[in-house]
């Protein structure tokens, strides 16, 4: 296949670059914390040749995108606005949307208050959340010597001052220590130490980010192409346009109040590794049991077995060519996972959470479920993930790919019967 070309769309109020591949169903990528659509690369040239128009924009203050200086400029109302945006700009009525880390929770957002523009959606790490009873950070974990990386973030120019400081370092620090090789080597120190600091925690008066001194080794799916892409990236947009999403965090729950009760109702799929920060959160496992009570077009939760989750930024095997849009699994062992179709029992069981019956569709939602060895493995929370913000990382599994692919091409099929593209 051909490499992804690129322009600038205007969206909402700005300029948005995007990366674009193929011909037919559209297909919009977002991207989390820190990235670019250089994460989804390998997943572009994979949907493409799966007969999917594939389009991952640099979100709205990252990479060659406008980045507007205003904090309040980074509302959810406005990356969404964006996406609806570059929509019209394409011509396109509707799209399936695929999201990771911050680019899952405009997603899910996405597809919640504009159905009949988003018509399907897969998260991936971060699920739906719903709208809690207070401002979020007034509910972030802080001590005396230390806060949550969240809360860090607030204070405008103290977070950009250490992640602008090297760049390289930045990323290279962010991708391994949430890496499989960066989870196993902390849960091997916390092992001979016996002590286990909290996850997520930024120490008062400190950083988030290991000294120059702390060797940060390069993992063998990420090659010093891949370092050199994102810093330049970086170093020409900075970092305050994406820590702005933090900043909005409250304002967002603020505006969001009038919709608390409108639910996801469009075909969705959940995507998650069972070594993902995000299920280090207490409840968490809980939660994904009861997560069809508000999104109720949920087809399934495939949580992988020892791995993480996220979006492929390894140039060491183009696996995806061969099998669709591949996630990054990132597990110490790649995960058995059995061919799709084939029904055994699944994580969605495991997690309390029923396979669907009524979908809308005859056909059961695609899924490849893991081996029944596999599949009876706990939940196990990600202990020892530094304070860096959980993201992408190794692409190997080519199952996860075909999850995605699958559920997107079945999406397609269940809502090509309930309404039309232009309705």
């Amino acid at each position: 296949m051909s490499e992804p070309t690129q322009r600038l769309i205007e969206s909402n109020g700005i300029r948005l670059n995007i990366a674009e591949q193929g011909e037919g169903p559209l297909v919009l990528l977002c991207h989390g914390f820190p990235e670019s659509w250089y994460s989804w690369r390998h997943q572009i040239d994979a949907l493409a040749a799966a007969g999917f128009r594939a389009v991952a924009p640099d979100m709205r203050g990252y990479g060659k995108s406008d980045r507007p200086e205003a904090i309040d400029q980074y509302t959810i109302f406005h990356l969404v606005g964006d996406l609806i945006g570059l929509l019209d700009a394409l011509a396109a009525p509707t799209a399936v949307i695929v999201g990771h880390d911050w680019g899952a929770n405009v997603a899910w957002q996405a597809a919640r208050l504009r159905p009949d523009r988003f018509r399907a959606i897969v998260g991936l790490s971060v699920p739906y959340r719903v709208r809690g009873p207070v401002p979020p950070t007034s509910v972030m974990p802080r001590t005396a010597d230390a806060q949550f990386y969240q809360l860090y973030f607030q204070e405008p120019g103290v977070a950009e001052t250490e992640l602008e400081r090297d760049p390289h370092a930045t990323v290279r620090s962010s991708f391994y220590g949430a890496s499989g090789e960066g989870a196993a080597a902390f849960r091997a120190a916390v092992k001979q130490s016996g002590v286990a600091p909290s996850v997520g925690m930024v120490p008062r008066g400190g950083g988030m980010l290991p000294g120059p001194e702390v060797p940060v080794p390069l993992p063998p799916w990420l090659s010093e192409a891949d370092i050199d892409f994102y810093a330049a990236e970086f170093e020409r947009s900075g970092f305050r346009g994406p820590l702005n999403y933090y900043r909005n965090v409250d304002r967002n729950w603020e505006l969001l109040a009038a919709f608390a009760d409108v639910k996801v109702t469009v075909p969705a799929l959940y995507i998650a590794g069972d070594h993902d920060m995000v299920l280090a959160a207490p409840g968490t496992a809980e939660y994904l049991a009861n997560l069809k009570q508000f999104v109720p077009g949920l087809r399934d939760i495939q949580m992988l077995p020892g791995a993480a989750i996220g979006p492929s930024r390894s140039a060491q095997r183009r696996s995806t060519r061969r099998s669709s849009i591949s996630c990054a699994v990132f597990p110490a062992e790649r995960p058995r996972m059995r061919r799709i179709g084939q029904r055994t029992r699944g994580t969605s069981e495991h997690l309390g959470f029923p396979r669907p019956k009524n979908s809308g569709s005859d056909e059961p939602w695609p899924v490849l479920s893991p081996s029944r060895k596999a599949a009876s493995m706990p939940i196990r929370a990600r202990a020892g993930l530094r304070c860096i913000p959980r993201t992408s990382l190794i692409p190997r599994a080519r199952s996860s790919t075909r999850i995605i692919i699958s559920g997107i091409a079945a999406a397609s099929a269940i809502c090509s019967r309930r309404w039309s593209p232009t309705s």
